[in-house]
Formats: structure tokens, sequence, C-alpha cells
């Protein structure tokens, strides 16, 4: 039995898609009737809090592999909660999705500092652990769908900084894999980057040339792009997204690793392919 937590989100929803069919499948979501798509042979859905221990133990009992995804990071007690049900619950492996920015010293920012704090909760927990730390995903760039839609425009800031991006479907299967062959990957790390660093101005440009028209970018002041997150999140989140930003901006976030691929046997997905087989999100009329 693999759980998987985070089932309704972008990663495990990927996960679940992937592992539906080939094994017996759990999927812990506060919104249950959300996860209805997800249904399939072998696959359990099954309401639960990480604020609540009892909501845990239940969804973890009887479980061989988990799949960590938390994703509030105004809070420290959600990890602890899941480790200690999975103790309880004789877990035999957690896969974490955590973030590469972890690895970075000069990355201080509240999401990245309570990242780190999870992993550290993971790997002295005493179960078996591996982490996955992905590079900002290829999907966030959805965020622009209305206003390219709307407009033919992109406005973002540090249009010319370039990071590292990872197509979401890349990072499932890698999970996907951990998760079905649990002791070949016990105590590793992955860090998991696209095939090239690429620059939002460059990605402006691509969806301009699959969608055949033009498609613009504006740069937005540093004090604009953090009044836009400001709208968006709570002001600790927006805060140090731009912290996370700035660091991009100054080129912490270039670096390409080749471990998708050898992990997966193929070449990791560029931003050209992601963007091609969702561009039904930045056409008119959708």
């Amino acid at each position: 039995m693999i759980l998987l937590t985070g089932a309704t989100g972008t990663v495990g929803g990927l996960v679940a898609r992937r592992l539906r069919g080939t094994t017996a499948l759990r999927l812990l979501t506060r919104r249950p009737d959300r996860a209805t798509d997800l249904s399939g042979p072998r696959v359990e859905v099954c309401g639960g809090d990480f604020d609540d221990l009892g909501s845990l133990r239940s969804a973890l009992t009887g479980v061989t592999s988990a799949l960590l995804v938390s994703a509030n990071p105004l809070t420290h007690t959600h990890d602890e909660h899941f480790l200690t049900a999975a103790r309880a619950c004789g877990v035999r492996q957690v896969v974490k999705l955590s973030a590469l920015a972890v690895t970075d010293p000069d990355a201080t920012d509240l999401i990245t500092a309570w990242q780190r704090r999870n992993e550290q909760l993971l790997t002295a927990s005493g179960l078996p652990w591996t982490l996955l730390r992905p590079r900002a995903f290829m999907s966030n760039t959805l965020g622009w769908a209305h206003s390219v839609r709307a407009e033919g425009v992109v406005r973002a800031a540090g249009g010319s900084a370039v990071n590292a991006t990872v197509d979401p479907r890349d990072i499932a299967d890698v999970a996907a894999l951990t998760l079905l062959e649990p002791d070949a990957h016990a105590g590793r790390t992955y860090a998991l980057t696209g095939p090239e660093a690429i620059s939002a101005a460059d990605q402006t440009r691509i969806l301009g040339e699959l969608l055949e028209r033009p498609v613009h970018f504006e740069e937005l002041t540093v004090a604009e792009a953090l009044s836009r997150l400001r709208v968006r999140y709570p002001a600790p989140i927006a805060e140090a997204l731009a912290e996370s930003a700035a660091r991009g901006r100054a080129g912490a976030k270039t670096q390409v690793d080749p471990t998708v691929a050898k992990l997966l046997g193929r070449p990791a997905g560029s931003y050209r392919e992601w963007a091609r087989d969702h561009l039904g999100a930045f056409r008119d009329g959708t």
C-alpha cells in the first residue's frame, strides 16, 4: 500500500495517475470530493488533515511507502504530525517533496527555512527516507494564462534571469519510481531540474511561437512584483517569495542537474514541450 498526500495538488495528482492500477493506493486529502477523478482499481480516497493525528494514523495504517507533500510554511507541526503517525504505523519509507533552494546557504527566506527544517525532521526520524528537491515548476507559468489570453502579455520582474525550471511530470515520474522501488532509493537525495536554464522572457517567446500570435513580455519593477504577491499571499509568504526571486535575479537558480535523465533513462522535459502540452490554457476563449 502506497499513501499519497497532496493528491489533489500538482505533483500528488500526477503521481496518483502514474501509480493507479499498478499497486494498492491510498489518497489522503482534506477534500475527498475533489479526488473523484483519481479513482480506479485498488485506489482508496480517505479524508484527513495534517492537524488531526487521528486521521493521519488511520490513513497510514497498513501503508508501506508514503509521499509527503506539505504546503503551509506558516506552521511547523504538519510534518511532525505526519512523521509521528508514520513511525507509529510502521511505515517503511517516506518520500519527501522538498525544494532545491535548501542547498543554497544564502537562501534564508521563510519558505526555504521551513523546508530545511522539514528535511531535518525526516532524516532524524528513524524512518527510511528519500528527498526530492525540484527547482521551480514549469507549471508556475500558468499564472500568466489570463493575461496571455486577454492581452497577449506576460508581466513579471527579472525577465532576463534564468532558472532551471522542471516539468512537474518529471517530478511525478521520479516520485513514482522511488515509491515503487524504496530499497533502491533509501537515503538518497535527488536534485530535479529541467534540461536548461530559461528566462521568463524566453518562456514568453516560446508561448508566442506555439500560439502563433504575438505575446510580449513586460518587465515589472521589484516593488510592483511584490505588490502583486501581497494580493495573492499572506505577507510572510509574499516576502519569502520576493526574497527567492531576488536570488534568482542574482543567478542562484541556473545550474542544470542530470539526475532526472539518469533516473528515468530519458531527457528531462523542456519548457517548450511542457508549454505545447498545456497550450489550451493560454489560448483565446479557454
